[in-house]
């Protein structure tokens, strides 16, 4: 049985949030006055503190990939705050909380807005050890992270094996799985093609960097191993080069798509070296294992320098100019986004 718990909290007529509409003809995006009942339904309403910007987000507010399902919506996969409403009894009026993933911004309204209301099944509570900023901070680059580390802790990745190569590694993903992977006792190599930020990288854990620009894998089937397993958010022909250079039983972790979808590569790495390439859906992950990973990013695996991997705040103001750097590809660690601010 629900109970519906209300708040003290003076609910606005209308307020903030960063929309987008798509249609076959339009995209446009931009800051909207909306109200209570413009939001999706759902058992839990929340008042924003923070949410942070994904390469997703960047993607979905600019129209530069095909994001959204259907139209408008509120921006945002990522959203941190205060329960103000609940009619689910695991939550009260107080609660911190927070959501990653889960199609916000994609199928329904996501975290840029100063209230939201979601189904309470999605709903993570804030875990001891995190404050609402740094729990997006990590967002769910931070989580697809501590995914990737966890399956391939399933699969038999130990650190013993030998170092760990991250692809992509200015980005939110890259910086955040320098530190995390670091944390768990793993070596971390880093490929990047921004020379400029190869101290940066190492100040991050990093204990070696190649540029992007001088690799050669080779072109036989298999090449000489390299390294132990790969974190690659770059997808396309990294991964496929990935393949070939993996040492016997590691693994690949694959979550993300900026350098391409299509992969080509041989049936080598698999059968001859046992490579495993393991797939990282962070937005439905199960609430079990959802839960689990933020207990320990929160602990254990918490970012050491997350104030370093953050390199600026913004208001829902500052989107736009946000949006336009990561697809030009100028990521560079994370943002985190006030939407309490104006």
């Amino acid at each position: 049985m629900s109970v519906s718990f209300h708040s003290d909290v003076a609910l606005p007529k209308s307020f903030q949030a960063f929309r987008i509409h798509a249609d076959a003809e339009n995209y446009t995006a931009g800051i909207e006055h909306i109200s209570i009942g413009d939001l999706n339904a759902g058992e839990v309403l929340i008042k924003t503190a923070y949410s942070s910007v994904n390469y997703k987000d960047a993607l979905a507010g600019t129209g530069a990939g095909k994001i959204l399902r259907t139209s408008p919506l509120v921006g945002g996969i990522d959203i941190a705050g205060h329960v103000i409403q609940s009619e689910d009894t695991r939550f009260k009026v107080g609660d911190a909380v927070l959501v990653t993933g889960c199609g916000l911004s994609e199928t329904r309204d996501g975290g840029y807005s100063e209230f939201q209301r979601l189904p309470a099944e999605w709903v993570v509570p804030l875990p001891s050890g995190l404050s609402l900023r740094e729990a997006m901070a990590i967002g769910t680059a931070g989580f697809t992270v501590a995914l990737s580390l966890w399956r391939m802790l399933a699969n038999g990745q130990l650190p013993s094996a030998g170092p760990i190569v991250v692809t992509g590694a200015t980005g939110g993903v890259g910086t955040l799985a320098i530190d995390i992977f670091s944390r768990a006792g793993f070596a971390v190599h880093a490929i990047s093609g921004k020379t400029a930020q190869f101290e940066f990288l190492k100040s991050l854990g990093a204990q070696a960097v190649v540029d992007r620009h001088s690799l050669n894998f080779g072109s036989r089937p298999l090449e000489s191993a390299q390294w132990a397993g790969a974190l690659d958010n770059v997808g396309g022909a990294m991964l496929g080069d990935l393949c070939r250079v993996i040492k016997p039983w590691g693994s690949i972790a694959s979550c993300g798509m900026a350098g391409g979808q299509e992969v080509h590569t041989t049936v080598m790495p698999f059968i001859i070296r046992g490579v495993s390439i393991l797939g990282i859906n962070s937005a439905n992950t199960p609430m079990p294992i959802r839960a689990e990973l933020w207990r320990r990013l929160a602990s254990d695996w918490k970012p050491a320098h997350l104030d370093k991997i953050v390199q600026s705040e913004v208001t829902l103001q500052g989107l736009p100019e946000v949006f336009a750097r990561l697809i030009d590809g100028g990521a560079l660690g994370r943002v985190v986004v006030n939407v309490a601010e104006k």
